[in-house]
């Protein structure tokens, strides 16, 4: 595994551990990682989503416009991908 996919799949378990937690645990991170699918499907409510963006925003220090298309809120690789972009955390992975 390279540092880069290391990092990614890092990032990956820590969103899915923070959407868990905005759901209290309703949506478990097992169920999270191996969906792959929509977070709404899986039982994330707006509430959730709520939270999801303000842990988001204060953990990794960034905002998360939702002025346009935000569809990557919705999938949990899509989240990954926009944070580890405005992060940085995704520049070396070619």
């Amino acid at each position: 595994m390279t540092a880069g996919t290391e990092a990614r799949s890092a990032l990956r378990g820590r969103v899915a551990e923070l959407v868990s937690g905005a759901t209290d645990g309703e949506v478990t991170e097992t169920e999270i990682l191996a969906d792959g699918g929509s977070l709404t499907a899986l039982g994330v409510t707006s509430l959730a989503f709520l939270r999801l963006i303000d842990t988001v925003e204060e953990e990794f220090g960034i905002i998360l416009d939702l002025d346009g298309p935000f569809r990557f809120l919705d999938d949990l690789d899509g989240l990954v991908d926009h944070i580890a972009e405005l992060t940085g955390d995704g520049e070396d992975d070619d």
